[in-house]
């Protein structure tokens, strides 16, 4: 009998208990996430209410799962100038758009906030020229 006192389950085609593992939860710090002003500015644009609440919510999942937050919700920014860059997709890639970011130790600084790259390519290659630019300028040391 299993420990929380429900019968045991059975394949029905072999009959075998079916065998349940609970997964440790991975360890790992809180994530910070940090915005540069100017992306912040960005962010704080006029756009409807719902797109600063996804944004809000896609960088709360950052914070939470740091580098283990799986696509649809984070992808590598493609292509050579994108190098070292990830996106923020909010509402699993559903929103038009996408805050750019980089990991420096355990902190998350989302860069830049620009368009889906299928909607509007050249606004963000502008975006990911903005990220790029402002992460050359911080001051790392």
């Amino acid at each position: 009998m299993s420990p929380d006192k429900r019968s045991p389950k059975r394949s029905s085609k072999t009959g075998e208990k079916a065998v349940h593992v609970r997964m440790p939860a991975l360890a790992g710090p809180p994530y910070v996430v940090r915005w540069h002003p100017d992306a912040a500015a960005e962010r704080d644009a006029s756009w409807p209410p719902e797109e600063h609440a996804a944004i809000f919510h896609a960088a709360q999942k950052l914070e939470a799962e740091g580098p283990r937050l799986p696509y649809p919700h984070s992808s590598a920014v493609q292509g050579e100038a994108g190098k070292g860059l990830r996106e923020l997709r909010p509402r699993s890639g559903r929103s038009r758009w996408r805050p750019i970011y980089r990991q420096v130790a355990d902190t998350f600084v989302i860069l830049a906030v620009g368009p889906e790259a299928a909607i509007d390519a050249a606004g963000f290659a502008a975006a990911v020229g903005r990220a790029k630019e402002r992460f050359e300028q911080l001051d790392l040391a």
